[in-house]
């Protein structure tokens, strides 16, 4: 990787600074290549987190257009495209307040479909809203013009960074969105989010994508996570996917597990969400021995269901 680290690191500050909504930051074809093969591609990662949960309580798009709001190099679009072949058969629509980053994103998206239609308007007609990576960017005036558009699409799919900020944010959209959509995913239920109610002010609705193994062993991306300064084994998200369409009926005991499974030498205590709000349960390792040491590695579901006795799982398996 022989790219602009500079400008790539100063990109990196103005979002972690919460100063990326002042302009349009980019500034070059060259900082856009190089954007989309390092942080978009950390981005797809969360995606791709996103489309095994959303296979796991059974949901495809609906029909119409796609529509990539905030788009960047499109890395959203066309992660989406390639998980959902069926997806955006009346045309991919992008948006982005720089017109160098619309004219990126709809040459990568002709080069990898060549026969999809790519637009730079609003679709006419029914359309799944894909948000990436935007909250940090918006005041509350743009943030209540992307509601008014939400509340326009047949169903949202949002990704955003896992922080308390913009799990925050996501909350808000969801209790905005609720009586218009049935949330789908992290959400089992349509009820008030279980983070509202009293005690859960320091918590939030926050999951951990996978890197792919070759991350750790490939020389471009050492390098890469040497000179910006990150971990490459951390990728939090957060996320929020609403559809105009009843999901399809839950499994009985379902959960959502969130954040870090708090692991101990016997036991686990884990976030649970699900339509009664969201609650600390303990889960042993004698109740399960493999499934508890899949998940000391990282390695299980955050859909599960289970059965309690009190605030104990007594049984618990992945969906």
């Amino acid at each position: 990787m022989e790219y602009d680290w500079s400008s790539l690191d100063e990109l990196r500050t103005t979002y972690l600074e919460g100063t990326a909504g002042q302009g349009d930051y980019w500034a070059s074809d060259e900082l856009l290549r190089g954007y989309d093969v390092t942080f978009a591609r950390r981005i797809a990662w969360k995606w791709h987190h996103v489309f095994r949960d959303l296979a796991g309580v059974s949901w495809t798009p609906p029909a119409g257009a796609v529509y990539d709001w905030g788009c960047g190099t499109g890395v959203a679009a066309r992660e989406f495209l390639t998980a959902y072949p069926g997806a955006g058969l009346t045309g991919v629509s992008l948006h982005d307040r720089s017109r160098r980053a619309v004219g990126f994103a709809s040459a990568a998206v002709r080069r990898e479909f060549p026969d999809m239609p790519v637009m730079a308007a609003e679709p006419e007609g029914p359309f799944t809203l894909l948000i990436s990576h935007v909250v940090t960017e918006l005041k509350e005036a743009g943030m209540a013009e992307l509601l008014k558009l939400a509340d326009r699409a047949a169903a949202v799919v949002w990704v955003e960074p896992g922080t308390s900020v913009a799990s925050a944010q996501l909350v808000k959209a969801r209790e905005a969105l609720r009586e218009s959509f049935y949330p789908i995913a992290p959400c089992l239920h349509r009820n008030r989010c279980g983070l509202l109610a009293e005690g859960h002010e320091n918590d939030w609705c926050h999951f951990f994508a996978t890197p792919p193994p070759e991350v750790y062993t490939d020389r471009d991306w050492v390098q890469f996570g040497r000179i910006m300064g990150i971990d490459l084994r951390s990728l939090p998200l957060s996320y929020l996917v609403l559809d105009r369409r009843a999901p399809v009926a839950p499994v009985p005991g379902a959960v959502r597990i969130i954040g870090k499974r708090r692991l101990y030498k016997g036991h686990a205590l884990l976030d649970a969400c699900d339509a009664t709000g969201v609650h600390e349960r303990r889960f042993t390792k004698r109740t399960d021995p493999l499934l508890f040491r899949a998940m000391n590695k990282g390695k299980t579901s955050t859909l599960q269901q289970w059965t309690l006795e009190g605030n104990e799982v007594t049984s618990l398996k992945e969906i």
